[in-house]
């Protein structure tokens, strides 16, 4: 096994924190099938720019070496970072036109690092992207795979383990949301190896077909975006119906609970419907957007008619209070402390970020920065003010008292959405009740699709 030095398991414990810190739950499928030991290719989906990698190297406990676009390295300073972390730089004909014969380099990098018993990570869609798809992906991975394995026989190594990656985030541009990770099956290579010897393009186009399968197992894929945006809408409005009912009829755990999948059942009831059923994917569209235009028309979120109808007992009320009076001096103390440092990224990311897929890479670099340089000031202050002991103690709490401070302002958006609904059923009393009769017609609308689809398909993908 390929030691992973203390540089990068110094660097891995830095993004770890920042890993921590920014997500509310990183969820991990199946982390045993990554080996200990050995050659590892992780073929990786790319919705999140420089988080991706930021991701896998937090939840893969050895040395992940990634093949990143050479424009990084132009950088002198940022490249021998890259190059001390294990990086192999790959040309782009979109980025380096004339320089795409060094990419012979590269691949023999690659194919030296699985000799050595390393785990190398690849993107094969060779961008990243905001869609619910796993786009064409590239042969570069198949051919890496094929080549490796062909040497072996000659004494290159050990087996090649490839395994198909998959990457999903809660919200793509925010903070303090979820993110899966799921490692799926190995995809065998020996199959190919045969038709490799014989006919080179075949064995890469039907392996790099595997891969894009097997990719396409571990998230929500979506091949059409006209589905694509019915399923985001539906999961807005439905996801958390079908958690609830998980949780109350299976008695499960908000962790035993697959998101993705759930969606991914939503994604087939769709496809279903619009293959056998038309008529009721257009009476769904017609009730989304019914109900959509009266949210937008009154100023009012999802969240809080969901929250209305919910009607929630005088106990539960109780409680939400007595937490909400017990955290507002933890709130104060966060807001005070790490107020700037949170809202100077989100500002710099909102006026310099050209892509969606790059808003959170730079509001994460920029956060990077602003929180150790205030976090150190204000530090510096209390030291100079009361002595180490309590600047100690001070710098310990400032990460936790932030997070705290960020759920409690979460729940501030949630009781003004909910203080928002609530002046409309006293100001405008038949506009609310026409608001949450329409969200409740929806969602029977769904639950009707829902059992229409379970027993048609005689199971469940919920």
């Amino acid at each position: 096994m390929e030691k992973r030095g203390g540089f990068y398991a110094l660097v891995r414990l830095f993004g770890r924190f920042w890993v921590w810190f920014f997500f509310r739950e990183v969820d991990v499928q199946h982390a045993e099938r990554v080996p200990r030991a050995g050659p590892v290719l992780l073929c990786v989906n790319h919705p999140n720019n420089l988080i991706d990698s930021l991701i896998v190297s937090a939840v893969v406990e050895r040395k992940v070496h990634y093949l990143a676009t050479a424009a990084l390295f132009r950088n002198a300073l940022l490249g021998k970072f890259l190059k001390a972390c294990g990086a192999i730089p790959v040309y782009r004909r979109q980025d380096d036109p004339d320089k795409m014969d060094k990419n012979a380099g590269a691949f023999e990098a690659t194919v030296a690092t699985l000799a050595r018993g390393g785990l190398v990570a690849i993107y094969p869609e060779g961008t990243t992207h905001s869609e619910s798809r796993i786009q064409r992906i590239k042969t570069g991975a198949a051919r890496i795979a094929l080549d490796y394995e062909s040497r072996r026989a000659g004494g290159l190594g050990e087996v090649l383990t490839l395994i198909p990656t998959g990457l999903t985030f809660e919200a793509r541009k925010s903070f303090g949301g979820r993110v899966r990770i799921s490692f799926g099956e190995p995809i065998p290579i020996t199959p190919y190896l045969e038709v490799y010897r014989e006919d080179g393009v075949k064995a890469v186009d039907g392996l790099t077909t595997a891969i894009q399968w097997g990719m396409e197992a571990q998230v929500l894929h979506v091949d059409r975006l006209d589905r694509a945006s019915l399923v985001r809408e539906v999961e807005a409005v439905y996801k958390d119906d079908l958690i609830r009912e998980l949780q109350e009829e299976r008695g499960l755990a908000p962790r035993q609970i697959d998101t993705v999948r759930l969606s991914r059942g939503i994604a087939d009831a769709a496809a279903y419907f619009e293959a056998h059923a038309p008529e009721r994917l257009d009476a769904i569209r017609e009730h989304l957007v019914q109900y959509r235009a009266m949210l937008a028309a009154y100023h009012v979120r999802d969240q809080a008619v969901r929250a209305r109808l919910a009607h929630h007992g005088v106990s539960e009320r109780l409680s939400r209070g007595s937490k909400a009076s017990i955290g507002l001096p933890v709130f104060v103390y966060g807001l005070v402390t790490s107020g700037l440092p949170y809202l100077l990224p989100r500002w710099i990311a909102r006026r310099t970020a050209t892509k969606e897929t790059s808003y959170a890479t730079t509001r994460l670099l920029a956060s990077v920065v602003a929180y150790p340089l205030f976090w150190g000031l204000e530090t510096w202050i209390v030291w100079r003010l009361a002595g180490a002991l309590w600047a100690l103690g001070f710098l310990i709490s400032l990460p936790v008292s932030a997070i705290l401070a960020y759920h409690y302002l979460r729940g501030i958006g949630r009781l003004r959405a909910q203080a928002r609904l609530g002046i409309l059923a006293l100001t405008r009393h038949q506009a609310a009740s026409r608001l949450l009769a329409e969200r409740r017609r929806l969602i029977e609308e769904l639950d009707r699709a829902k059992s229409e689809y379970l027993t048609a398909t005689k199971g469940s993908s919920f």
